[in-house]
């Protein structure tokens, strides 16, 4: 059943959304993003810092929730399942979904709150609330607003928690031969301690993690690609050609849309950037920024990073070595780790398995970030941050026994329910996000 809803949505309406509504706004923006980099360059300009978060540090965190299982299992999930055209089109959704990020984080900048700390809080919750209640819609703004905001928690619980911990448990058994218990254990407790120190914390520590994993990762994924430099063409004429051969007898961009290197292209740079999907803007929203533009420029920075730099990477690594790969088909994890371990040796199998660590524990802290607004939104009271807490680190432990094939229809259903209602709310509020948009470009 989930399976069948999964290839409506991921398979014809999300892409569908995604490329109907990013070239919407790219004409209703000029096309700024990429007509005029300047103006983006000089939204990544730090500002003087108030005593909140910066820029930077949301940014990192929000990078933390983007880089991780997309970027490493993800992408060989993608080629596994849909070909090495998926690759293709992931970075059509990157390119088609950057001015996508930047206007739902711009929305969310306009309609964040401050809690009784004097702390900025948004989400996309909020401003799709409010969309609903300027048209006289309360009661519908309302069951919208909150089915987005079931599917988020339900996002968290599944890509944010245990598939994250699942790719963490088979890297570390894989290669280290440490059972899936210990690594349960040490995760949950990990998960929690960063809980408690609450998004200031988790911020500071993504702050530090992300540049630090990146750079390691591309400098390794560098190294594969120039051992095997006379590959690489080839590795590009594959995702070409692949790209543009139908699984069915339909011929056209209709055929495109329903074949499986569209579905798993795009929902896997989905999961890898979470461009239009509305998760982003919850750790954009706590900024101690006053420009919504300015913090939107950081979206569409995210995105290129993640998904155009480090996903490639990954997929030309995967696709030089998928000889390799295939040997454990089906396995994910272990499919990237053989890659990379076919030209460089069981030192890279070790490098990739500890990235693997730090990015999956990084996504594991920005989405605890998540999930507790979320359930904040339902109820302020603190027992919910206790509730949300215990079952979010038990879904963490979990994570490193079940099997991923069903943590990632689950994930691909609530991401596939939260970017169709996001991408329609955002589209019919394109008039606020340009009026942001020229009183920065212009």
């Amino acid at each position: 059943m989930i399976e069948e809803i999964n290839r409506i949505l991921s398979g014809a309406a999300v892409p569908l959304l995604l490329a109907v509504i990013g070239i919407f706004y790219g004409i209703k923006l000029k096309f700024f993003h990429i007509l005029k980099p300047r103006a983006v360059i000089r939204g990544l300009r730090s500002d003087k810092s108030s005593g909140g978060v910066s820029s930077g540090k949301a940014v990192s965190l929000a990078l933390a929730g983007t880089l991780g299982v997309g970027n490493i299992v993800g992408v060989s999930s993608a080629i596994y399942l849909g070909g090495f055209g998926a690759v293709f089109w992931m970075w059509v959704s990157a390119l088609v979904a950057m001015i996508l990020k930047y206007a739902e984080i711009v929305l969310a900048m306009r309609y964040r709150r401050w809690d009784a700390d004097g702390k900025p809080q948004g989400s996309a919750m909020y401003y799709i609330k409010a969309f609903f209640e300027s048209h006289g819609l309360k009661r519908i703004g309302g069951i919208v607003a909150a089915v987005f905001a079931v599917s988020f928690l339900l996002n968290a619980l599944t890509m944010g928690s245990m598939l994250q911990a699942n790719a963490i448990s088979e890297a570390v058994s894989g290669v280290f031969g440490i059972s899936p218990f210990l690594v349960g254990g040490v995760l949950c407790v990990l998960t929690l301690i960063m809980l408690r120190r609450g998004s200031g914390g988790m911020a500071s520590l993504t702050e530090y993690l992300v540049p630090i994993m990146s750079l390691g990762y591309i400098v390794i994924s560098m190294a594969v690609i120039l051992r095997d430099i006379g590959g690489v063409a080839d590795a590009f004429g594959l995702i070409f050609s692949s790209a543009f051969t139908p699984s069915s007898a339909v011929s056209g961009i209709g055929g495109y849309i329903f074949t499986s290197a569209v579905r798993y292209g795009v929902m896997r740079g989905l999961v890898s950037n979470e461009a239009g999907c509305g998760t982003a803007p919850t750790a954009h929203a706590i900024a101690d920024c006053k420009t919504p533009a300015k913090q939107g420029m950081w979206g569409i920075f995210e995105v290129f990073a993640d998904t155009v730099i480090l996903c490639t990477m990954t997929a030309l690594c995967v696709i030089l070595n998928y000889d390799a790969a295939l040997t454990y088909g089906g396995n994910y994890m272990m499919m990237t780790v053989a890659a990379y371990a076919e030209s460089l040796g069981s030192l890279a199998a070790i490098f990739i398995s500890v990235s693997v660590i730090c990015f999956g524990f990084a996504t594991i802290v920005c989405w605890a970030h998540y999930g507790s607004v979320c359930a904040k939104y339902f109820w302020k009271k603190r027992w919910v941050t206790y509730l949300f807490s215990a079952v979010y680190c038990g879904c963490v432990a979990l994570g490193c026994f079940i099997s991923s094939d069903t943590a990632w229809q689950l994930a691909d259903l609530a991401m596939g329910v939260m970017t169709v209602i996001n991408l329609c709310v955002i589209a019919a509020m394109w008039k606020e996000v340009k009026a942001e948009t020229d009183i920065w470009v212009n």
